[in-house]
């Protein structure tokens, strides 16, 4: 007997919510994490009672999260001055600005491999479903993703205000390794099937 969907909501919200911060930035992440489980609580009820819920939302996930970029692509429109880059201040897991932004960054393919492998501990097996290809190519798309962020974020020649940042967040008690290894704030681990656990949705 399947779980009632609010249940399935509470289990995964975390881990769509990480998922669809690293494939569609920050900014976008609230609505494709919303769009997610509009439809996903659409077709739960024909789901099969031993299907695995947690690899069918990253499914879902990924499917809104290129509807997405689509349409932003659609939308974009030439200006002649830049907005003002939005702020991730208060968002809920939005405080590693460069963590983000760094997997944000990176190949499509190697971006949706950490997401989907390192984010949602899906076996490279499913994420070679979900994105294509084969089982050791997304295996070596999630190794290649993982070793950019480690030279990214371990970068010496950061800028001045990276650096301020990054001592800020030092003295606000944060870890300040930035090996992507796994803690409560979503970063990436390289160990495989690599579960992020304790982030706020």
């Amino acid at each position: 007997m399947k779980k009632p969907f609010e249940r399935v909501v509470e289990e995964h919200a975390d881990t769509v919510l990480r998922v669809c911060r690293a494939v569609v930035g920050v900014q976008d992440a609230d609505d494709a994490w919303s769009e997610t489980f509009l439809a996903a609580m659409r077709a739960y009820p024909d789901l099969p009672d031993d299907a695995n819920v947690e690899a069918w939302l990253v499914t879902i996930a990924h499917r809104k999260a290129i509807d997405l970029t689509r349409a932003g692509q659609r939308h974009a429109v030439p200006v002649a001055d830049l907005p003002e880059r939005p702020s991730t201040v208060g968002l809920p897991g939005g405080t590693d600005h460069d963590l983000w932004r760094a997997v944000r960054e990176l190949p499509g393919k190697q971006r949706q491999a950490v997401a989907y492998h390192h984010f949602a501990g899906l076996p490279y097996r499913e994420v070679a479903e979900i994105v294509g290809g084969t089982p050791e190519a997304a295996r070596r798309a999630a190794s290649d993703g993982i070793k950019a962020l480690r030279t990214t974020l371990s970068a010496p020649d950061r800028t001045a205000s990276e650096d301020a940042h990054a001592d800020a967040h030092a003295s606000a008690g944060s870890d300040a390794d930035t090996s992507a290894r796994t803690d409560a704030r979503g970063r990436p681990e390289p160990r495989q099937n690599a579960k992020l656990k304790g982030a706020t949705p």
